[in-house]
């Protein structure tokens, strides 16, 4: 009988065991695919629960309609992919919404100067019916300010909307970023390059630079950020020239940096827009390396200062180069026809260091479908975090370049095959280099506008760090003055 009973007890220990043991391993395997699963891409986030991120709120709109007023265009995967696309992903139009809010700054400081009068209480012409002109010339490689304003103006047309990377919005408090609607580059050329600097310090371009301060000083939005979230145009070169020291803290929109010192204007806060190019562009281009006659094409100023002292030096080493053009030109009478027919038919076209890093030449030669050879050391490009100039351009050190025959044997190096795929990928970019209005998708306007956008989470970190002590500012100095700091501290 006891035997029986030890038997009986010993039976079901084991059942017990192996049941436990069952139940052991199915929770374990359970536990890791658990754990796996969390590891894997999140399918959902409760949006909730972020902080206000404006430029990041876009909901994924491939299976739903936007909950924003301001529709979303839908993502190119659903679209066939043209070349632009394939090698330059991050130009697309997935971009999110930046929004804007834009000072109503008087007449004087932008349309007004292309001699537009206000009519009644409104200060922005209604350019749905008539688009003040913006001069001619050289005056249009510097107007990327009169295109953006456009492009913001535009923005709250119905109709319109789709085609935006950046829309207006009108309480500041929604902005991820401050516009400053100042056409600087037009008042430097206006009142001083074609006035001869006339009335000295005392010069309108002054008076305006200095009200502008004074504007800015006395507006809530620039004391809340000390002008860390404003954009700030000073595309020529000379613009800004008295008023750049105190807006520092402001996003520049630039030409380059070659006439700032680096705590004023840098490639980590400011963004580096492309000059608007003079020549025309060349539409339906079915030349090809042979129909292009001139091997490297150079039009324009040769004896320049400052950095510009290359370019005398590589005529004289260029000049009796067969199948090379380098001369003098400027855009006088048929200057610039005779500089697009011959970069038109050209294979190479030299952008070399002027009186700054950059020039509009560059661009000429983009529009033109010339390949670039660039050299200058301190240049800086537009969009390079997502544009890889060397797929279309070739660069050379300026030391290289001035060494007997370096420049034009590398050149004649260069065969039809690596040439033609150079071409082909200069007509694939050329639109994110184009100027226009209405603004198109992946033009300059909205790379510039994306630039943006990539600079709004460095803005939104300085901004943060800049509040920590807030609660404490206030009795700052009886704070500084009570506290001792440790000896070893210093």
């Amino acid at each position: 009988m006891a035997e029986r009973n030890f038997s009986a007890v010993g039976f079901f220990s084991r059942n017990s065991l192996l049941c436990l043991f069952t139940i052991t391993s199915i929770l374990f395997v359970l536990s890791w695919l658990s754990v796996l699963r969390s590891t894997g891409r999140p399918r959902f986030i409760d949006r909730s629960l972020l902080p206000n991120s404006k430029p990041f709120d876009v909901s994924d709109n491939s299976n739903q309609e936007s909950q924003n007023p301001i529709d979303i265009e839908p993502s190119i995967e659903n679209e066939e992919k043209e070349p632009e696309e394939e090698n330059c992903r991050k130009c697309s139009s997935n971009y999110p919404i930046l929004k804007v809010f834009m000072y109503d700054l008087p007449a004087e400081f932008h349309f007004g100067l292309l001699n537009w009068t206000p009519e009644g209480e409104s200060v922005w012409p209604d350019i749905r019916t008539k688009i003040p002109a913006y001069p001619g010339g050289l005056n249009l490689q510097h107007s990327i300010e009169y295109w953006l304003t456009l492009d913001l103006l535009s923005s709250e047309f119905p109709g319109f909307q789709n085609a935006h990377t950046a829309i207006r919005v009108h309480n500041s408090s929604e902005a991820d970023v401050v516009f400053v609607p100042f056409f600087s580059s037009l008042s430097y050329n206006h009142f001083i390059k074609m006035r001869h600097r006339r009335n000295g310090k005392n010069n309108r371009n002054n008076q305006l630079q200095d009200k502008l301060v004074k504007f800015l000083n006395a507006q809530v939005e620039w004391n809340l950020s000390e002008g860390r979230d404003h954009i700030i145009m000073a595309h020529h070169p000379n613009s800004m020239l008295d008023a750049r020291m105190k807006l520092s803290s402001s996003m520049f929109i630039l030409s380059d940096f070659g006439r700032y010192p680096p705590h004023v204007a840098n490639v980590g806060k400011d963004v580096i827009a492309p000059y608007k190019h003079v020549i025309k562009g060349f539409i339906n281009d079915t030349s090809d390396f042979d129909s292009r006659l001139t091997l490297l094409y150079f039009q324009g100023a040769i004896y320049r200062k400052d950095g510009g002292f290359i370019r005398h030096e590589l005529y004289y080493l260029l000049r009796d180069e067969k199948d090379v053009h380098f001369a003098f030109g400027n855009t006088q009478g048929d200057g610039i026809n005779k500089a697009s027919i011959g970069m038109h038919s050209s294979k190479f076209c030299l952008n070399i260091a002027g009186d700054t890093p950059s020039s509009n030449r560059l661009f000429d030669a983009i529009a033109s479908h010339c390949v670039p050879v660039i050299i200058s050391d301190e240049i800086e490009l537009p969009y390079e975090d997502v544009l890889d100039y060397s797929e279309f351009c070739i660069f050379v050190r300026t030391s290289d370049s001035l060494k007997e025959k370096f420049l034009i044997n590398l050149i004649r190096s260069i065969k039809k095959d690596e040439w033609t795929r150079m071409w082909r990928r200069l007509k694939e970019v050329e639109n994110h280099f184009e100027f226009q209005y209405p603004s198109k998708e992946g033009d300059a306007v909205q790379m510039i506008w994306q630039a943006i956008v990539r600079k709004v989470p460095s803005i939104r970190l300085k901004l943060h760090r800049s509040r920590r002590f807030t609660r404490t500012s206030v009795g700052r100095e009886r704070v500084k003055t009570s506290m001792q700091m440790p000896k070893i501290f210093w």
